[in-house]
């Protein structure tokens, strides 16, 4: 068997992995990191003097109120993980999030979790949803068509 048969099969073996579970391995990644976020935004909204509390003496956010930090990161902690589970919006959803843990990380405290927060979310943002998402739906039903009809 020749190098150039060799490489040929190699392709094509990783090439239908790629096909087949990168979609359901970037749902896997949109679950994990959604999951973490959310359940953060429901504890932040289940005191909410006590999240203001912990703005104003805890995290310090620079250049924000503690009332308006506070209303940002729950917002983000619990509309964007939805729209991650979905797969709508998601590399905007993702980089709300990356942004997020990029302040957590470096006005709070560091931590590796932070770091793992940081490269799911920017991997996200630069690659998209996958096939499993309601963003490719979309694409496929709007666009799609649209650009084969143009040419």
């Amino acid at each position: 068997m020749k190098i150039k048969q060799i490489f040929k099969i190699y392709n094509k073996i990783f090439d239908g992995l790629d096909k087949w579970l990168s979609p359901l391995w970037f749902l896997c990644v949109r679950y994990w990191l959604a999951s973490i976020f959310f359940r953060s935004g429901l504890v932040s909204i289940s005191n909410w003097e006590n999240n203001i509390a912990l703005f104003k003496y805890e995290y310090k956010v620079p250049f924000l109120s503690p009332e308006v930090a506070a209303l940002l990161s729950g917002a983000v902690e619990l509309i964007c993980p939805v729209l991650l589970i979905l797969g709508a919006g998601t590399r905007l959803a993702a980089l709300a999030m990356f942004f997020t843990a990029l302040v957590i990380e470096f006005t709070y405290m560091h931590h590796f979790d932070h770091i793992l927060w940081l490269f799911s979310s920017s991997l996200i943002v630069l690659k998209g949803a996958e096939k499993i998402s309601l963003d490719y739906l979309l694409w496929k039903i709007f666009f799609s068509r649209n650009i084969k009809n143009s040419f």
